[in-house]
């Protein structure tokens, strides 16, 4: 018996309305979405690809675009690739591929690749250590136990290891070779470093002197390292007969790359990510649970511009080394939250049109339980508008509150609905506690400001919303490409 294909219409279409496989550059998924790098943007047909089952909706976010599927995406990006072949590398040879631009989004398109292959360790890595909290605050284990010792190194490993873990996902995204990759990112954790740097030994290469920099848990150092390996690299295989490759290629790319990573690299890439949370904390704490509430109110709108992807390598890095996130998360979870709410209030709105009713009570509940939006954003919200303004309503005053009360995250949440709430869990239970409640506030706010602004309408009304609907994404599609 054949097995069952639950995407197949995505699976069987998708890459001939993308325009050919030859087109298509780049192929990886995130959280909800499914991921796509092509040369030429004109040949993709955005709206016949909207139409396909199961998919919720599509958007561009720069050069690469994204096809909304929910929380199942992992299965979708599996059977496309089963059914095309395609095998989420770089699909063509990399002189075939035309020159990017270099903006913000390049370069943010760039960072997210490296990165996102990354969640499911980080998120499993970080919920050991929301566990062992668990375990503290119950009296279950005590931080001598022997099982507390090895479910924490468990844990810790997740992060400590990010240079190396870095190494092979930027590598592959940057288009150069993963082992080497990985080695420029052990060298900066070698246990015979770490020992120097933590003894105070100070340490030269030729004469030039090494920084004493502690690199484990960072993210930058190893995507800058090897976002110039992959140009020396290249530079070693162009020039360098065939008959000799094998061994000149990675030895000569080492022999420059170790030294200019040591010296300068690996210092720099350090700096920026110590800074990029040293920028979110004086955010935060100059514009204190204020900041929260604009933030959350604002998130739906960052999500559809793919804006949201450059909150990871922060969130990535806090967790790493700061151990907790006082900002982006609570933002994040109150606002999904109260997109299903503003949901819930359309259908319980809703009288005429069973279709529209049974739909945004679907959507409300996968975005409250799973922190799956889109189908809720897509489908109802942004359609309507109404219920999006009674949403930002809601997640202003509910993420204010838990802003205000001082909420925190304190690992990478799977699920940004109830399901990920425990990792709201600090060393006292009334972190969580504050941050459900916060989250109730936004919902109840959220789906009284829905009810009283939404009002049911007719068809032809509808069909306008949709062209409406379509006229915004363009301008936004076209705002963040520029």
């Amino acid at each position: 018996m054949a097995k069952k294909i639950k995407y197949s219409d995505i699976a069987d279409n998708v890459v001939d309305l993308l325009g050919g496989k030859d087109n298509i550059v780049f192929f990886t998924h995130c959280v909800t979405r499914l991921r796509f790098n092509v040369k030429d943007k004109a040949s993709v047909k955005k709206d016949e690809i909207e139409k396909l089952d199961k998919v919720v909706g599509t958007q561009w976010s720069g050069e690469q675009f994204q096809i909304i599927i929910g929380q199942d995406v992992g299965t979708a990006y599996n059977e496309v690739r089963q059914s095309t072949g395609l095998t989420g590398d770089g699909e063509v040879p990399a002189d075939d591929i035309p020159k990017k631009k270099f903006s913000f989004m390049t370069v943010m398109d760039y960072i997210a690749g490296s990165i996102t292959p990354l969640i499911p360790l980080l998120i499993g890595g970080g919920m050991f250590k929301v566990l062992l909290l668990i375990f503290q605050i119950t009296g279950v284990l005590t931080t001598k136990s022997p099982s507390y010792v090895v479910l924490n190194f468990i844990g810790d490993a997740a992060f400590y290891f990010l240079p190396v873990f870095v190494g092979a996902t930027a590598a592959k995204k940057f288009g150069t070779n993963q082992g080497l990759g990985m080695l420029i990112g052990a060298m900066l954790i070698d246990p015979n470093f770490v020992s120097a740097v933590s003894s105070g030994k100070s340490l030269s290469l030729i004469g030039i002197p090494v920084f004493s920099g502690s690199y484990g848990n960072m993210i930058f150092p190893s995507i800058l390292a090897i976002w110039i390996m992959s140009y020396v690299e290249k530079a070693f295989t162009r020039w360098t007969p065939d008959s000799l490759k094998s061994l000149v290629v990675p030895f000569g790319t080492l022999l420059i790359m170790a030294p200019l990573t040591l010296w300068l690299l690996a210092p720099a890439g350090s700096f920026i990510g110590n800074y990029l949370i040293k920028f979110i904390l004086w955010f935060y704490q100059t514009t204190g649970f204020l900041g929260v509430a604009v933030l959350s109110a604002a998130f739906p709108w960052i999500v559809m511009t793919g804006m949201h992807s450059a909150f990871m390598p922060y969130l990535v890095q806090a967790f790493a080394s700061v151990g907790n996130d006082p900002l982006i998360l609570v933002a994040n979870f109150v606002s999904n939250l109260d997109q299903g709410a503003a949901a819930l209030a359309v259908g319980v709105k809703t009288h005429h049109n069973e279709k529209l009713r049974s739909t945004a009570f679907t959507c409300g509940i996968t975005a409250i339980v799973a922190g799956v939006t889109e189908p809720a954003m897509y489908g109802i919200n942004f359609k309507y508008m109404k219920p999006m303004i009674g949403a930002m309503i809601g997640s202003f005053f509910g993420a204010g509150f838990a802003g205000f009360m001082g909420v925190k995250a304190f690992a990478l949440a799977g699920s940004a609905g109830l399901f990920g709430t425990p990792v709201f869990i600090g060393n006292s239970i009334m972190t969580l506690v504050w941050a459900l409640l916060g989250m109730l506030i936004g919902m109840i706010i959220s789906f009284i400001a829905t009810l009283i602004l939404y009002k049911e309408e007719g068809p032809e009304v509808s069909d306008q919303k949709d062209s409406n609907k379509k006229a915004v994404e363009a301008t936004v599609s076209d705002a963040v490409t520029a």
